[in-house]
């Protein structure tokens, strides 16, 4: 089967595009290298460096059969500093591809959003029937990106997947708490900065949980799926394995406040019942996605991945 990846050089893109190949798929990736890096490319995938919100996408989708759009705003928290980005990254980028799956007869598009659609105040577990109340402007567009696909999906006829990823973790990720605490206590072994006061509360999946989940949905004659851990572990507990990781014991100091950030969801956890009766089995819980994770990020620290 014939695949392009957009963001295929990025953190999950990248690893979709390893299993993909393992599968026996050939992979296109199309990436700008804005956040992805060539290192990323597997040596058997082709690597396209075109940029989804202003390149026209149609000669790269020629004899496509399945497109996974996994190009984004990598940062949920750009905005408002940035007001641009998340328009153009998100809602651009989407446009851009769907008017080329259209154009080209694609016949699958897989979508890559957030658990952050669902806002602060969904039901926890929180299931794909709850309502998307964004409360970030990432989370806005990510709400947008599955209305344009689910329309043009309808319009055009094409099998659309939709896969809602809760915080994904493991090697190559250059963002998020794990990341993030990483790089402070290197920094600094004698003290730690944790935005908020530690205490929000979420699910963290091992990258190689979620790319097995974004494949089973695939397969699946269903739209929308959740792929996320079955708990869910506080900020604070993050900063004691990473510390415990490093051999360190820094001191913690809080910015203050339940939120880390203006549009930050401070609990969440999803619902993956649905998923799991397709087949799909989670092997890491958020403790141990986020140990492995760290580790992971140590290896590719030393030049491997």
């Amino acid at each position: 089967m014939n695949i392009a990846v957009t963001g295929g050089a990025g953190f999950i893109g990248s690893h979709l595009v390893e299993e993909l190949i393992k599968d026996g798929h050939n992979v296109k990736i199309i990436d700008n290298l804005s956040s992805g890096k060539k290192s990323n490319v597997p040596e058997k995938a082709e690597l396209i460096r075109k940029d989804i919100k202003e390149d026209n996408l149609c000669d790269e989708f020629e004899d496509l059969s399945t497109v996974f759009h996994f190009a984004a705003n990598p940062k949920v928290n750009t905005f408002p500093e940035d007001r641009d980005k998340d328009f153009e990254e998100n809602l651009g980028g989407v446009k851009n591809v769907v008017d080329a799956v259209c154009e080209t007869h694609v016949e699958n598009l897989i979508f890559a959003s957030s658990s952050a659609v669902y806002g602060e105040n969904a039901e926890i577990p929180t299931s794909e029937s709850s309502e998307m109340n964004p409360i970030s402007m990432y989370a806005a567009t990510k709400c947008g990106g599955e209305h344009i696909c689910q329309v043009y999906s309808k319009t055009f006829n094409f099998d659309l997947t939709i896969v809602r990823l809760a915080n994904i973790v493991g090697g190559r990720n250059r963002k998020g708490v794990v990341y993030d605490f990483l790089q402070k206590i290197k920094e600094n072994p004698e003290k730690l900065t944790i935005l908020g006061n530690g205490k929000q509360k979420k699910s963290y999946l091992h990258v190689s949980d979620a790319v097995s989940g974004i494949m089973t949905a695939w397969k699946s004659d269903d739209v929308i799926f959740n792929i996320g851990s079955e708990d869910a572990i506080e900020v604070d507990t993050i900063a004691d394995i990473i510390s415990d990781e490093l051999e360190e014991d820094p001191e913690y100091e809080y910015t203050g406040g339940e939120k880390g950030w203006k549009g930050d969801v401070p609990e969440m956890r999803l619902s993956i019942e649905k998923l799991k009766a397709e087949g799909w089995n989670v092997k890491n819980k958020s403790r141990e996605s986020v140990r492995r994770a760290v580790q992971n990020q140590e290896s590719d620290s030393k030049g491997s991945i």
